[in-house]
């Protein structure tokens, strides 16, 4: 039954201006079902650093309209699209009409508001790591998006990285053996972005191309200063995530999928003597999972900045990279590179599994397929919400100081009542998500 005659039988069936307003409501909610050859009508909210990445990857669709609440990086992405409407407030974006899809690269405290309402709206999302600011965001943002049924990607772009592909599949099929303890590593915040400090009492003028009351957004009021834009707002709890939002959500990636984890976690952290602004300069965390169908207990330990790990896991541990420790061997797995077996001398000549986890794409180019014809994406929300819940719950126990018990059943730390006040937060009226 095509669209004309459904709408005819259903304003036909119910009468009126009434009905009509109903269907259009219905409509205006449902995504736009498109032809495979026909471009996505693409808003771009952030055109600067990963929005910038994030626009530039959508080019070849048709982008019709422009957000940043700096007007410097508005006008250089607009030189690019000459036809896109700018906006510097992303709210009035998305009353836009003739938008299909939205792709969201922001600082992490914008990243739910404008997801929530694109998904309210129907349309499509493509939204950088981590998906949200705090848990409760993640499980709003993963229920709405199965409710809407829009095509979805969180920006893991080496999802499905040929080496991240093979990792998977060796630990699916047994290739070391069962796999009970999990090390991943990162260098950060280190000289990418400042942490353990507090938030400056200075307050200089705001750059004339900075809208600096939108760049704040759903945070609290304070006065502009450079220690927080650009890109330094990473590690300032009330716009990021610190280093574990930063690159747990890539590194951690591989081990959430391959071992499924899930379930109730324990989840303790330890670092410097938490500060109310930043995050830590350094910190280690452990989560620990229980039985999850035939797969056993495991424990996946994190370090950041200067934390380390015990020397006999630092030797083949790399850097930005996992450790996978299974009953008979091991693998080890550099972000961006293929892993390796180890001892390697075991490994010499055995025959390993067939691949057999589908090529992607690309990550834009399978969220764009997706969109048009309904295909998967591999970091659509329903994954992607429920790993980032477990990754910011990191920063939960680092921030109350003790180890914490997690039910995603109920979305509730049960042994320490103050940690649920971190699993959310407040938002300044006019931005608030619910």
């Amino acid at each position: 039954m095509n669209a004309r005659s459904t709408r005819r039988k259903f304003l036909s069936s119910t009468g009126g201006a009434v009905a009509g307003a109903m269907l259009a409501a219905r409509l205006w909610d449902s995504p736009r079902i498109l032809g495979a050859n026909e471009r996505l009508n693409v808003g771009c909210i952030g055109v600067g650093g990963r929005g910038e990445a994030d626009m530039l990857a959508v080019a070849g669709e048709n982008v019709v309209a422009l957000c940043d609440v700096d007007t410097s990086r508005l006008d250089r992405a607009a030189g690019r699209f000459p036809s896109a409407k700018k906006y510097v407030d992303y709210r009035e974006l998305l009353e836009q009409k003739k938008v299909d899809a939205v792709t969201i690269g922001t600082p992490d405290h914008h990243h739910a508001p404008p997801t929530v309402r694109a998904i309210r709206r129907g349309l499509h999302v493509y939204c950088e790591k981590p998906l949200t600011h705090t848990v409760k965001e993640a499980r709003l943002v993963a229920q709405l998006a199965a409710e809407k049924k829009v095509a979805t990607q969180m920006g893991t772009q080496n999802h499905e990285h040929a080496g991240y592909l093979r990792l998977v599949e060796w630990i699916e099929q047994g290739v070391i053996g069962p796999v009970r303890e999990v090390h991943v590593i990162t260098d950060r915040p280190g000289n990418y972005w400042q942490q353990g400090i507090r938030r400056p009492a200075e307050s200089p003028p705001v750059p004339s191309d900075l809208k600096w009351d939108l760049w704040l957004g759903p945070a609290a009021d304070r006065a502009y200063h450079p220690a927080y834009v650009p890109f330094r707002w990473r590690g300032w709890w009330d716009f990021g995530c610190g280093a574990i939002g930063d690159m747990a959500i890539h590194l951690m990636d591989p081990a959430f999928w391959a071992l499924k984890l899930g379930g109730k976690v324990k989840v303790s952290s330890k670092g410097p003597k938490p500060l109310a602004d930043s995050g830590p300069t350094w910190m280690e965390t452990c989560l620990t999972f229980g039985q999850r169908g035939e797969l056993p207990p495991c424990k996946v330990y994190w370090y950041e900045g200067t934390a380390k790990p015990p020397d006999a896991i630092g030797k083949e541990l790399p850097m930005n990279g996992s450790l996978f420790i299974g009953d008979e061997r091991r693998i080890a797995v550099q972000h961006d590179k293929d892993p390796v077996l180890l001892p390697a001398e075991k490994f010499q000549g055995a025959k390993l599994p067939e691949p057999y986890l589908p090529k992607s794409p690309g990550h834009h180019a399978q969220w764009i397929e997706a969109c048009k014809t309904g295909s998967r994406t591999g970091s659509n929300f329903a994954y992607a919400g429920p790993f980032t819940e477990i990754v910011l719950l990191g920063n939960v126990a680092y921030r109350v100081g003790e180890e914490i018990e997690y039910d995603p059943k109920t979305m509730k730390v049960t042994n320490v009542t103050a940690a649920n006040e971190l699993l959310g937060k407040e938002y300044r009226k006019g931005w608030e998500v619910e």
